[in-house]
């Protein structure tokens, strides 16, 4: 049987290999066989990430959302639960920037969340 060399293929492919660990430190960024090692777990990483993203985004929205209704004298959940019997569905994304950029529409939520409560 002949031998195959497989020529210009392999060399496609390590290229395409180092330009993807281009950025990687030492070794990792010129030699095939550590890029490749690099590589998985770069992209293992990156799979793993892109859901911890929605986790770290999540937490902040409620941190800040906390923030701002601790400023006018409410907790986060009773400001939650009041806003879930007040039926207003919002989510936190949006009750986040709302406490950020415009007070006065988060101030009438609260007041909405504390007349829910109060009922």
């Amino acid at each position: 049987m002949p031998r195959v060399k497989r020529g210009p293929k392999r060399v496609q492919r390590r290229k395409r290999l180092l330009k993807i660990t281009k950025g990687q430190y030492g070794m990792r960024s010129r030699h095939h066989r550590h890029a490749k090692e690099a590589m998985a777990k770069a992209l293992s990483y990156a799979y793993r990430d892109r859901r911890v993203r929605k986790r770290d985004f999540r937490s902040l929205w409620i941190i800040r959302i906390n923030a701002a209704t601790n400023s006018h004298g409410m907790s986060y959940s009773q400001f939650m639960h009041g806003l879930k019997e007040a039926g207003v569905d919002l989510n936190r994304k949006l009750l986040a920037d709302l406490a950020a950029t415009d007070p006065g529409a988060f101030q009438r939520l609260v007041d909405t969340a504390r007349q829910a409560l109060a009922a």
